[in-house]
């Protein structure tokens, strides 16, 4: 495995950077700077609020790229490089198929802000780990803003008790599971690979330049562009079969662990 001409590294974060506590390991800041030294591109993508991303990552911010809510909007240097809002007859039709799951708990989610109404305060509290900013409404329907994605969590599992109710909208919209109790639908190019894809068209930098790590399925379009592509240990198996690469769990600094020997190399 030459590492040696790596451009571009991506992470996804829940999961894979952030160990289990939701926590940036002192130790990945350290090996950033080497990245910086080197001239290697950072993006960090998630399907968090942006708000959230940059919480987790603010000594260096402004040096990223930062691509939000699955890809659906991403921004460097406070500038807008990407934003594919849903459209208000798809946010309607979500939220009306909705009405007959039970035990579900939907999100609008904007640029810089969600939309959540009468949520149980158990789930306002996971709420706030992954959405820093949010407005409690009356009615979600009643919402006109625009929006980038509805996330969907159920307590539970989101694989048995979200993805059945909603995988028919695939092909028309982005559906993916994106965690043990997430569910994200957008439009169709507002996934991580449409946005690291323009990225790397934008910086001239190819598959084989390029380094990515991923856990959930919504990781699995922008591993297809990394010639050097990890799942991590605790992945869905969809990643682990997608990926060319594995690397050790969240909490056993899989991430740090192959950018150190990016770095050695």
């Amino acid at each position: 495995m030459d590492l040696s001409k790596v451009k571009l590294v991506v992470t996804d974060m829940d999961g894979t950077l952030l160990n289990s506590n939701h926590e940036v390991s002192d130790r990945f800041f350290e090996l950033y700077k080497g990245l910086k030294e080197k001239g290697i591109l950072f993006v960090a993508a998630s399907g968090r609020q942006y708000n959230s991303i940059v919480d987790k990552l603010e000594p260096i911010k402004n040096e990223i790229i930062i691509v939000a809510e699955n890809g659906g909007f991403a921004m460097q240097n406070d500038i807008e490089i990407v934003s594919t809002p849903m459209s208000n007859n798809s946010k309607r039709e979500i939220l009306n198929l909705l009405d007959d799951v039970s035990n579900v708990h939907p999100v609008l989610c904007s640029k810089n802000n969600a939309f959540l109404s009468n949520a149980s305060p158990e789930f306002v509290n996971k709420l706030k780990e992954y959405y820093t900013e949010y407005t409690l409404l009356d009615e979600l329907k009643n919402h006109e803003g625009e929006i980038i994605k509805i996330a969907i969590y159920h307590f539970e599992s989101s694989e048995k008790h979200i993805y059945p109710y909603v995988k028919h909208l695939e092909g028309d919209l982005k559906v993916k599971v994106s965690g043990e109790n997430w569910v994200d639908i957008s439009s169709p190019n507002a996934n991580k690979g449409y946005t690291i894809d323009m990225i790397q068209k934008k910086y001239n930098i190819s598959q084989a330049e390029t380094m990515v790590f991923g856990d959930f399925n919504n990781d699995l379009e922008m591993l297809a562009l990394a010639d050097f592509s990890f799942a991590m240990e605790n992945a869905h198996p969809n990643v682990k079969k997608a990926a060319n690469y594995s690397t050790s769990n969240n909490d056993d600094f899989g991430v740090e662990r192959i950018l150190e020997k990016l770095l050695n190399a």
